[in-house]
């Protein structure tokens, strides 16, 4: 066609809405066919996989929920509470602090005697996925009380002293001692190690309780699980677990600090359903995205 010619069609000319259709049809006929509108019921599989992938990559690299089983931290965690724990520091190289809540593995057989339920094939299956905990890990809650470095020593009838300055510790249950019925120390806390307590102290089996043991009554870093960072539920007991002040006092650190997570002595049961719902309400939006998409490109032409 030469330069300037015409299509044989006025540019300014209107196309009658059957043409345009026509038109349309005649487009998707010829290799361009418009995708066939999957229903919800399809998209289902695509949306559990997305929420089950999700789940198991924040169970394992972000936060995960245990459920507090006995009474040892109280009151600063009551039994049946939901708290959360923060998994992904520990990742980046930090290491507990004084005065933090942490989970730990049983690091070496502290919760010898305690049952292990025996799973379903569903629990199986949901625990190899992160949804559910794994029946054969035995995790604790305590609060770090002396990191790698600090000195730390209680005796009968006083204060628990970390490097020479005594502790203020309003967050022991209301009755009862620092430690009068375990007192220890002085200790110096290996490099690498937590020593740890709970704040129901004479319903504690804590480091003074495991004094004979492999560790000797500290905890290897390398076993820290992360830090209590929130109870979660129930909602009525919603709070954060912040680092007490009596850790702040000045001079109670001389070494380098820490980044710390503070465990403790009481059998924990990791909780699948926040993971799950975490990975329920990222998988939700992407897979409405696809869906958006596949229909634009339905209504694009």
């Amino acid at each position: 066609m030469a330069v300037g010619a015409r299509s044989g069609r006025d540019e300014g000319e209107e196309r009658p809405d059957d043409a345009i259709k026509h038109e349309a049809e005649a487009e998707d006929d010829g290799g361009g066919k418009a995708r066939p509108h999957r229903s919800f019921w399809k998209e289902l599989p695509l949306l559990v996989g997305i929420a089950l992938l999700l789940a198991l990559l924040i169970k394992t690299f972000l936060v995960q929920a245990f459920s507090i089983p006995s009474d040892s931290m109280q009151n600063t965690l009551q039994r049946g509470d939901r708290v959360l724990v923060d998994k992904l520091t520990p990742w980046f190289g930090s290491e507990p602090e004084r005065g933090e809540v942490v989970v730990f593995h049983d690091p070496a057989n502290w919760l010898s005697g305690e049952p292990t339920p025996e799973p379903n094939l569903a629990q199986q299956i949901l625990s190899k996925i992160g949804l559910m905990p794994d029946a054969a890990e035995k995790d604790l809650i305590k609060r770090t009380i002396a990191i790698g470095g600090d000195t730390v020593e209680c005796k009968k009838g006083g204060p628990v002293v970390v490097n020479g300055k005594a502790l203020d510790e309003p967050y022991i249950f209301p009755g009862n001692t620092a430690c009068d019925d375990a007192p220890f120390g002085p200790l110096k806390v290996p490099k690498g190690k937590i020593w740890v307590m709970g704040d129901h102290r004479q319903n504690s089996q804590d480091s003074r309780y495991h004094m004979q043991d492999s560790t000797q009554g500290f905890v290897p870093v390398d076993k820290v699980v992360g830090r209590a960072v929130v109870i979660a539920w129930p909602i009525t007991r919603w709070s954060t677990l912040p680092v007490p002040d009596t850790f702040d006092q000045p001079g109670i650190g001389n070494q380098a600090a820490a980044t710390a997570l503070g465990l403790g002595a009481a059998g924990l049961a990791p909780v699948g359903l926040a993971p799950a719902a975490l990975g329920l309400t990222g998988a939700v939006p992407l897979v409405m995205w696809r869906r958006r998409r596949l229909t634009s490109g339905r209504t694009a032409g």
